[in-house]
């Protein structure tokens, strides 16, 4: 090991598993609980329970117009039971847009040479901008259904991913996976599936990036600032700050083997992906200001069900 190298704190991925069990003829498992699939259940169920802290907070939402029967009240994008349902189709849209994202991004051989190896997700191989367009496809067909604003409703949804970034990111590190470059930073870490040499470890990079700093962005822009009061606003920082330290961290980043560089030595896959992320991410915040172009503005801010008096 090379000298002031950080050994890699060897965790088991496994968090417990139990079996098998042998019933005569067939014998099932054993059934394992890994450290990652923990990590996509913390990120949704804390999400969960942030979205709803949020709707509770009435000074983050714009008033009703006033009258008498709306006196006091807020227009949330969504009811409680609303948020209840979304987390089912936000789940979903995650682990089949992680999947499919990541074979037609990453290893599109597998649809020619294994196509039922697209399902193997226990297999490993979740790509995060496959799960973003995942969640938003989810997001606009509950938004659909529920006769939702959309941008309002993706605002929600936007301020409470960073807790899946981090717990995802921290998995990703936990498994030895997505490590840097070989580095002779005091910081550099000898992962067991990296060779002899000292890499940034990058899921950590990503985890404080995309994870806490993102999420203390946001917050600062819904608590001090009142961004739900901007539908798209919340969106467009998200988008834009995620898409930014995705490519920071790409420098630092070794590359997938089987693809590396795309040009140069330099640019990667994962900087191609967040590009657009960027772009849409600012034209969404150019869209929330009060002199934005008539053209990018998609309509009046409308109420949910609940404002309109409706039931569920």
């Amino acid at each position: 090991m090379p000298f002031l190298a950080i050994p890699f704190p060897r965790i088991d991925p496994i968090l417990f598993q139990f079996g098998p069990f042998d019933l005569g003829p067939i014998s099932l498992g054993p059934f394992a609980i890994r450290w990652y699939a923990l990590a996509y259940i913390s990120g949704l169920m804390l999400g969960w329970w942030y979205m709803n802290r949020l709707l509770r907070t009435d000074r983050l939402w714009p008033a009703l117009a006033s009258d008498n029967k709306s006196a006091g009240k807020v227009n949330t994008p969504a009811t409680k039971l609303d948020i209840d349902d979304l987390i089912i189709w936000l789940m979903l849209g995650v682990i089949v847009g992680g999947r499919l994202g990541y074979v037609v991004f990453y290893q599109p051989s597998i649809i020619t040479s294994n196509p039922l190896g697209i399902f193997a997700v226990w297999q490993g191989g979740m790509s995060f901008h496959g799960g973003t367009l995942g969640v938003v496809i989810a997001a606009i067909l509950f938004s659909w259904r529920r006769k939702l604003n959309f941008l309002r409703v993706g605002d929600l949804i936007a301020a409470a991913t960073p807790f899946g970034l981090f717990f995802g990111r921290t998995a990703n590190f936990i498994n030895g996976e997505l490590w840097g470059k070989v580095t002779l930073a005091p910081w550099g870490m000898v992962f067991p599936t990296g060779g002899f040499m000292p890499r940034h470890p990058s899921q950590l990079y990503e985890a404080a990036l995309e994870g806490v700093v993102l999420f203390i962005v946001l917050r600062i822009a819904t608590h001090r600032f009142l961004s739900f009061h901007r539908p798209g606003l919340t969106i467009g920082l998200f988008a834009t700050g995620y898409g930014v330290a995705r490519i920071l961290v790409e420098f630092f980043r070794q590359p997938d083997a089987h693809i590396g560089y795309l040009t140069g030595g330099v640019v990667t896959m994962g900087m191609v992906l967040s590009l657009p992320m960027v772009l849409v991410g600012g034209v969404l915040i150019w869209r929330a200001r009060d002199k934005a172009p008539d053209w990018l503005k998609f309509g009046p801010l409308s109420n949910n069900r609940k404002a309109q008096g409706q039931k569920r």
